[in-house]
């Protein structure tokens, strides 16, 4: 194997291969210490194989069209089997993946020691836990605190990748149960990553699918002011993607209290204007409406005023710019946008 590859160390049975490979006792041991495991990719051809070489039929070999190949890059080291037609992992789709097959990628995944394998194995879960069939196997198998593990990686880009088959994993309401457990170290990683990284859009986007039923908002109250410092930071795919967020929160009656008392930057306003992205100003919209629809008593709404720079004084006190802003986005030449501003002044 290359120095790179994720193969467990098996000095001693390797060397009993060798002794016992020509009494016809090959296969069942390769088959046993190999079965799991993946070679990395060499740009070379099928002749520079170990099995190509040695010819015999106990070698591993690189299945060039397999699925990992096809998916994410990566070659599956397979013992060849009695019928070269079994035994391979052939080309399909990611939702096509047999449990063995997730099995051991799983298993792959906590041996490796290479940043880059980590990241193509992660890369090809997430593939397959788009379907919901992987979704409900992965959890089965234990999977998604594995995955989760790799939030705390030191290389960004697997940080990445975990945050993403993470995020096709949410997508399944059972997975959610496991998934909510982590939200403390999503946001986290929000807070501490660079702006606009691939690290904070990928965390969004996990939040936002755990956030659209109100079962877990909770978990979101506290980072409200977060969420909306992002607004007026980030760049325009941070800021519909935070604003996705905003808007799951804000549509749930239970949460309006925490949300109108988060502190806000009274620069959040600025966007509601011709010159934000419409993808943006749409969903900004949205939420300014459901804040609109929130109705406080009179006691409540002055003890908010006296809460200097929270949402409420920022967006819905008399004082606040938005009214203003929202005329003026009346003549907005996006007709969406125009009906969007109308519901919220009527």
């Amino acid at each position: 194997m290359g120095d790179g590859s994720i193969t467990p160390r098996f000095g001693n049975m390797k060397a009993l291969l060798g002794i016992v490979a020509g009494a016809g006792a090959s296969y069942g041991i390769y088959k046993l210490i190999s079965g799991g495991n993946f070679k990395r990719n060499k740009k070379s051809s099928t002749s520079d194989t170990p099995a190509a070489r040695s010819g015999q039929p106990g070698d591993g070999a690189h299945q060039p069209g397999s699925l990992l190949a096809k998916v994410s890059g990566l070659d599956v080291v397979c013992p060849r089997p009695a019928h070269p037609a079994s035994g391979v992992i052939i080309h399909q789709s990611p939702g096509n993946l047999e449990p063995q097959h997730l099995h051991m990628l799983l298993s792959c995944l906590q041996s490796s020691n290479s940043p880059s394998d980590r990241c193509r194995i992660l890369l090809t879960l997430g593939n397959a836990a788009a379907f919901t069939v992987n979704q409900n196997q992965i959890r089965e198998f234990e999977g998604i605190p594995i995955i989760a593990g790799f939030l705390s990686d030191p290389a960004a880009e697997v940080r990445v990748q975990s945050l993403t088959a993470l995020n096709n994993l949410c997508m399944n309401i059972q997975n959610q149960e496991q998934i909510k457990v982590y939200v403390p170290q999503v946001l986290e990683l929000i807070e501490m990553s660079p702006v606009n990284s691939d690290l904070q859009l990928g965390a969004l986007r996990l939040l936002t699918n755990l956030s659209v039923t109100d079962k877990h908002q909770h978990l979101l109250k506290d980072s409200i002011t977060l969420l909306l410092s992002l607004l007026v930071v980030s760049n325009e795919a941070l800021q519909v993607q935070a604003s996705k967020v905003l808007v799951n929160v804000s549509s749930n009656p239970d949460m309006m209290d925490d949300i109108v008392q988060a502190q806000a930057p009274a620069s959040v306003v600025l966007l509601f204007d011709a010159r934000t992205a419409p993808a943006v100003l749409l969903r900004l919209l949205t939420f300014a409406g459901n804040l609109k629809s929130w109705r406080p008593s009179a006691q409540v709404a002055d003890e908010l005023r006296r809460k200097q720079d929270c949402l409420f004084r920022v967006m819905l006190d008399e004082s606040s710019q938005l009214h203003s802003r929202l005329v003026q986005l009346l003549s907005h030449p996006d007709g969406e946008i125009q009906a969007h501003v109308a519901r919220i002044l009527t």
